[in-house]
Parts: structure tokens; C-alpha cells; sequence
């Protein structure tokens, strides 16, 4: 996707017309503070914001709280303080299936399908809200993924890492979510099978789905999203369009020589 600022509508309008106004987000994440054990905070007052249609990447060094950011927000770990509202509704530590019921999606970096369950089984959990839908939605996701078609009735178990990340992404994608949040979706594989995650992440987002993406690949990250937000001790350090944060030197400097996988 392109990072460069969209040109504002209207080039020939009269002089002292406003500017078209910016889309607002489509979620806000603000002063998060968040961590897995009492009095033990992993997030320190992170901030973020998602507009529609755009991919926001999420790096920084191991331990910096990347995950745990993305959980937090989808309600897998309790905020302490700070609040988090989509489409300007209050979902601080909602449930996960209030998320899916409202249009949220998260895909997990480990055990993320049912090894013992066909890809076929994989995607009904993914309707289980509406398992009326099933038809419809599997053939948009096969378009998505031809290779889930063909394996319709394989198991989940049986297939490779990066099939496996495939059926991960197309079950959530059953739900219909308009926002996904993906934790670290390249982990663990070639990189080969990264570099299909990252033009499968692209495919979505096409598709009018707004990505957040935790990504330890964060060269990779930066080269695809729109926004960037390195996060480090559990804060924000530096955040800028995916192309500023590629070209900031401090960034260069501190993380991406460290952190990159792919020149």
C-alpha cells in the first residue's frame, strides 16, 4: 500500500474553502496501561490509532509489549487504565466475542487453527455467529485463498506453516471483520512463505479490512504499512508513516538493524 498522504479532493475550489476533512479512526487506543499479573504492568500509557482502510505496523524490540498491545485491546488481557474505542464505542476490556459480534478479528501468532479439524471445520468456527453464512463467505475467502479450496477437505495438521497461517487468516476472515488485528503473522516461517504472508496481509487489506500488525520482521512491516508505532519498555518510542519510520536514522539506528529480516 502506499504511505504517501492522500491529495485532498476539491484542487479547484474557490479560495478560503476548508480543506476536506480527514477521515476519523476507526479505532483509538489511549493511555493503555496493561499486563498479565497483578501490579505488573508489560504496557506503560501506549497510544494508537487506526483509520479506515489502512495498515498500521507495530515492531520494536522483544518484550517491548508488542503482543501483548494487540491482546489487550482485543480483551485477552485486562487494562488497568486508558480505553480503547472503535467507531467511537467504548470497548474497553469487552469480551472477545463481543469483539467478533462487533466487527473485530484477532489472529493469534501460536495456535491459531485446530490441527485435528479439515480446513473446511476450521472455516464454520469462523461463522459460528451467523453459520448461515458459511456459502457466501467461503467462496470470498477462497478467492482470497484458492489453496483453502483445494485442501477443503484436508487436515489442519497435516498442512505447512504458511498453509496453516493462511487458514488462521481465512477463518477470522469468515466473521466478516472490518477491523483484524494480526500477531505477528510471519513467525516461524521461510522467508519465501513471509514474504506470501505479507502479500496475503496486502490482499486483505484491499478488501476494505483495516489491519493492525504486530510484526518482529519490522523492516518488512514498515515496507507495506501506512502507519508505524515502535513500541519499547512498554511505550511509545517513535511513530511516523511506514516510509518515515524506514528512512528515521534513530530508527535505523536502534531497531531495524536488530530487527530486520529483509533488506
Amino acid at each position: 500500500m502506499s504511505t504517501e498522504e492522500p491529495t485532498p479532493t476539491g484542487g479547484s475550489s474557490q479560495q478560503g474553502e476548508a480543506p476536506a476533512a480527514k477521515e476519523p479512526p476507526i479505532l483509538v487506543a489511549e493511555e493503555i496501561v496493561a499486563g498479565y499479573l497483578p501490579e505488573i504492568n508489560v504496557l506503560n500509557g501506549c497510544n494508537l490509532e487506526l483509520t479506515p482502510n489502512e495498515i498500521v505496523g507495530i515492531i520494536g524490540p522483544n518484550g517491548a509489549g508488542k503482543s501483548t498491545l494487540v491482546k489487550a485491546m482485543f480483551g485477552l488481557v485486562p487494562i488497568r487504565s486508558g480505553s480503547v474505542r472503535a467507531r467511537g464505542d467504548d470497548i474497553t476490556n469487552a469480551s472477545a466475542h463481543t469483539l467478533v459480534a462487533k466487527g473485530i478479528g484477532y489472529v493469534p501468532q501460536r495456535d491459531n487453527v485446530f490441527a485435528t479439524l479439515t480446513v473446511e471445520e476450521n472455516l464454520r468456527m469462523g461463522t459460528f455467529l451467523k453459520p448461515k453464512e458459511f456459502e457466501r463467505r467461503f467462496e470470498w475467502v477462497a478467492g482470497l485463498f484458492p489453496r483453502l479450496a483445494e485442501r477443503r477437505k484436508q487436515r489442519a495438521g497435516s498442512m505447512s506453516g504458511g498453509e496453516r497461517q493462511m487458514l488462521a487468516m481465512g477463518r477470522v476472515l469468515m466473521a466478516e471483520p472490518e477491523i483484524l488485528f494480526l500477531d505477528e503473522p510471519s513467525a516461524g516461517l521461510s522467508p519465501a512463505l513471509q514474504d506470501q504472508v505479507f502479500e496475503q496481509v496486502k490482499k486483505i487489506n484491499e478488501t476494505g479490512v483495516s489491519i493492525v500488525m504486530v510484526e518482529q520482521n519490522a523492516r518488512r512491516c514498515l515496507q507495506i504499512c501506512d502507519h508505524g508505532y515502535v513500541l519499547d519498555q512498554g511505550r511509545n518510542a517513535h511513530s511516523g508513516t511506514g516510509q518515515e519510520l524506514l528512512h528515521d536514522q534513530k530508527v535505523i539506528e536502534t531497531y531495524l538493524g536488530t530487527l530486520a529480516k529483509v533488506a
